[in-house]
């Protein structure tokens, strides 16, 4: 894959990447960084290196955008390989005891499932990001220190089972964030009696972003070579759908450019074109707006302050002075 920069110019959206195996997700980050020459390149949630799958990156302006995205749901498809649990609540981890290889069976499985849809309480697993004392805890499990992590309320929609094979299941899941699919597979294997870990995942989406829309890291590289990379990204106006939308005139959009409230009567409100609870973890969420100008470009999302009155909470610098 060429590290060429050949695209100098700053493009403004999201690009869905299908993260390959045996990477991080921040070294999938610094090689788009590359492909694209420039830096401002972010993403929305990491994926463990063993897991394959859908990596949303925001470009240029559209990193503005992240903290809208943060309740969006995740769906995956995983393997569990039960018999022995691991350090790592996967197979990248060392095992915990010996493998019993257990024949799994339908009639055993699906009555656990229950116990890990809705809301309920999950602790993260010692090898993961979470902050104890200011450090990560996996710096404090690789150094053999001990982990203690507070458990953190999580919700699951959907925990269904796909197949079994031998000691191997598969299942399909959908999440709100904050969830580890790693635990899921611990606990579950802990209620089962045999344990188990994470032998395989792949995250299909993440909200409305499909692992049918992700492009390798080949692919990106060629759509920079023949100059064709805008046409893999999800354009500024097409973000954020489930927000309903209005256009202002340019007196109006110098106020919002300069923070300042504005008004909007109820007749020019568009409303979105995707339901938002198809998307979202459920937490309630003040009213937004995207806002466009008469050019029909993304220059703010707003919140409304009292009904008609809205402040804008992220304004867009214009695209000329993107750099």
């Amino acid at each position: 894959m060429s590290r060429k920069r050949v695209h100098s110019v700053e493009l403004d959206g999201v690009l869905v990447v299908n993260k390959p195996a045996g990477v991080t997700s921040h070294d999938v980050v610094e090689a788009v960084r590359r492909l694209v020459g420039f830096r401002r390149v972010g993403h929305l949630g990491t994926l463990d290196p063993i897991a394959t799958g859908v990596l949303v990156l925001l470009l240029g302006r559209a990193t503005r955008l992240a903290r809208f995205y943060s309740s969006r749901r995740k769906r995956y498809l995983c393997t569990f390989r039960f018999g022995f649990a691991t350090d790592t609540y996967d197979a990248a981890g060392k095992p915990l005891g010996p493998d019993t290889a257990p024949q799994l069976t339908r009639e055993a499985l699906e009555p656990l499932l229950g116990r890990f849809v809705g809301r309920f309480e999950q602790v993260p697993p010692p090898y993961s990001a979470k902050k104890i004392h200011g450090r990560p805890a996996h710096e404090l499990a690789r150094k053999q220190k001990p982990v203690t992590l507070k458990p953190i309320e999580v919700e699951v929609y959907e925990f269904r089972l796909l197949e079994v094979n031998g000691p191997h299941a598969r299942f399909a899941i959908e999440c709100g964030p904050g969830t580890y699919i790693r635990s899921l597979a611990h606990e579950l294997g802990q209620l089962h009696g045999s344990g188990a870990h994470v032998a395989e995942i792949t995250r299909t989406a993440v909200g409305e972003f499909t692992l049918e829309q992700a492009q390798t890291l080949e692919a990106i590289a060629a759509a920079v070579q023949a100059g064709q990379l805008a046409e893999l990204v999800v354009p500024l106006d097409r973000l954020l759908a489930e927000l309903p939308r209005v256009t202002v005139l340019p007196v109006v959009e110098r106020r919002i450019r300069h923070g300042s409230r504005f008004t909007v009567s109820p007749a020019q409100v568009e409303p979105g074109s995707v339901p938002a609870s198809a998307l979202d973890a459920g937490q309630w969420k003040p009213a937004r707006l995207r806002v466009f100008n008469r050019d029909r470009r993304l220059i703010a999302i707003a919140e409304a302050v009292v009904p008609r009155v809205y402040r804008p909470v992220v304004v867009l610098e214009p695209a000329e002075t993107a750099a």
